[in-house]
């Protein structure tokens, strides 16, 4: 997976390579789809969600520069993969998800390997989330049409948010970064496809 798929699509952070290494993919996807685990596909998981390529997960964590000390927010736990990820790559993660099953099975793979600096919370995150804590990271991993400004709020100056918005057939991953009190860098990284958030804000549609 690694060669054929991750350093192809340009992921050279040897940190990120030896992260992918470390974690086995296989125990956080579903029984039937277990021997397609390093497979270049979008896995499906209950209530129509999924888990994302390999690659993108890959190139997210790549963008995000996740540093030992960062403070994580997760919108979307799923299957906890990208959980567990981002769990071994910063300090502390608060993991949001909409499904109590998701977030139940991910407390149990997670205890598995010892895992203990996430919390789990069940919740609607898809227009933002309450929070006193900034974070320095957030990863989003199901695509919004549009990015609720309360997500750029909820960012520490300096940190980085990965969110897929959009919608078919024009979808792109961004990068979004504070770099002041009011302000905020966006950066177009690759075009992909992702579903979106369950009750996740659209457009509004202009009757004429």
């Amino acid at each position: 997976m690694i060669e054929q798929q991750i350093r192809t699509w340009d992921v050279l952070d040897q940190n990120v390579l030896d992260l992918l290494e470390q974690l086995p993919r296989e125990n956080f996807v579903p029984a039937a789809y277990r021997e397609l685990a390093y497979a270049d596909i979008i896995i499906p998981l209950d209530h129509d969600q999924v888990m994302m390529q390999p690659k993108v997960e890959a190139r997210m964590l790549q963008s995000l520069q996740i540093e030992p000390t960062d403070r994580i927010l997760e919108i979307g736990t799923g299957s906890g993969y990208v959980t567990a990820l981002l769990a071994k790559a910063g300090n502390q993660v608060l993991s949001i998800d909409i499904f109590p099953d998701f977030t139940q099975a991910t407390k149990n793979k997670l205890d598995d390997f010892g895992i203990t600096n996430v919390t789990l919370e069940t919740g609607d995150a898809s227009h933002g989330w309450h929070s006193d804590d900034l974070f320095d990271v957030i990863a989003i991993t199901g695509s919004l049409p549009i990015i609720p400004p309360e997500f750029q709020r909820l960012l520490n100056r300096g940190g980085r948010m990965f969110v897929v918005t959009g919608e078919p057939p024009v979808m792109e991953a961004v990068l979004i970064r504070r770099v002041g009190e009011h302000e905020w860098s966006r950066e177009s990284l690759f075009e992909t496809e992702l579903p979106m958030l369950k009750n996740a804000p659209r457009p509004s549609q202009f009757v004429f």
